[in-house]
């Protein structure tokens, strides 16, 4: 499978409780929290690349910087796109952005890395 510059890839949540930063110990208030944001980010990396691996591959986010410029209230939709921007052998970079109904809330820079799904699971052995 090929994989090209300029794929893209999308993922939506509508925030709840267990996103806020009060929930996942980020902060103390109600809203999306910063952590959920980059977890939506790698979603939608991961997308990106739906169908483009080969057989028996699969990929690790490796570095994420996340700017989360807006805040987001609980029931509220939210989404982030990622293009794959550029193709490294297996190292893989991405831009994404994300927004809420109203506005942009963040922008991010991420890095993917594909590995041998059986290989990278085996090596889990010998810390377990």
């Amino acid at each position: 499978m090929a994989l090209e510059v300029g794929l893209r890839g999308r993922a939506a949540l509508r925030v709840a409780a267990d996103h806020t930063a009060e929930s996942l110990g980020s902060g103390d208030l109600p809203v999306l929290g910063t952590p959920a944001l980059a977890a939506l980010f790698e979603a939608a990396a991961v997308d990106a690349l739906a169908g483009h691996l080969a057989p028996g591959e699969t990929t690790v986010g490796t570095r994420i910087e996340v700017s989360h410029s807006a805040p987001t209230p609980v029931g509220s939709e939210v989404y982030a796109e990622a293009e794959l921007v550029a193709v490294e052998g297996r190292k893989l970079r991405f831009a994404a952005t994300a927004f809420d109904h109203r506005e942009q809330i963040g922008e991010c820079r991420h890095e993917r890395v594909i590995v041998a799904r059986d290989r990278f699971l085996g090596r889990l052995k010998d810390k377990s």
